[in-house]
């Protein structure tokens, strides 16, 4: 059977100890873990920036 290749890629980030700190605690402000609290920060800023292109939805389709 063909493995299917991933849709999410790691990285590697170095962040400043105060400004983790401050993520963590939202994230636990918002129940979210620290990956997801940062991949919801991302997704924000790129979708309030316009460069990230709007998913189809199924009724879309």
């Amino acid at each position: 059977m063909a493995r299917k290749e991933s849709t999410i890629k790691n990285f590697v980030l170095r962040i400043d100890a105060d400004t983790m700190d401050a993520i963590e605690k939202w994230a636990a402000d918002e129940f979210r873990s620290t990956n997801g609290q940062l991949q919801w920060i991302i997704a924000e800023a790129l979708k309030k920036s316009g460069r990230l292109k709007k998913k189809k939805t199924t009724s879309e389709e």
